[in-house]
């Protein structure tokens, strides 16, 4: 059975497959290559149900509690700085719907500004990965014991459960999926 930490870091690997897909789709649309809306719409929706909704949701709920009850500074620290990527990310993601709304009625103004928002979104979200990988989660490994690594399992699963029985695979093998017809 894996640990919570180890959870998050495959869903990091899900989301980055994500993030691959949506370069490779504004690398398209740059082009000139048109893109179905409904797939801009779709990759919108794993962005924000998974990355945001269930992925950071579980660490803004759970870890981060945990981690401050075992003495990790909340405000200021590490923790804050995610927090703050996270409500980044967010604004990010509802400029990027908005674009992908316009593309979808033929707004050819909006090709450009889904093009940016993304690449901006992908910075964000590539560096917070990176600092959560390689910080974040190096802290929970140290601070947090047998006893919480629990609470915290059973947390997630908590939140799968919440999330709909197979919803949660449901949204990895959509991003596999898009992944595998647009940025290969």
């Amino acid at each position: 059975m894996s640990t919570p930490i180890e959870t998050l870091r495959r869903e990091h690997r899900v989301i980055e497959g994500a993030l691959r897909t949506l370069d490779a789709i504004c690398v398209k649309l740059q082009r000139g290559i048109e893109v179905p809306s409904e797939t801009l719409l779709q990759l919108i929706d794993f962005i924000r149900t998974y990355a945001d909704g269930f992925h950071h949701g579980k660490e803004e709920a759970h870890l981060f509690p945990a981690l401050e009850t075992n003495g990790v500074e909340r405000d200021g620290g590490v923790m804050a700085m995610m927090i703050e990527e996270h409500a980044a990310g967010r604004a990010f993601i509802e400029e990027l719907a908005e674009a992908a709304r316009s593309y979808q009625v033929g707004d050819p103004r909006t090709v450009r500004r889904f093009v940016l928002g993304a690449w901006r979104y992908m910075e964000l979200l590539t560096m917070h990965i990176h600092k959560e990988e390689n910080v974040l989660f190096v802290i929970a490994d140290e601070v947090l014991d047998d006893h919480a690594l629990a609470s915290l399992r059973e947390a997630f699963e908590m939140e799968d459960a919440k999330l709909g029985a197979g919803l949660h695979q449901k949204y990895e093998r959509i991003a596999a999926e898009l992944e595998r017809a647009w940025a290969a």
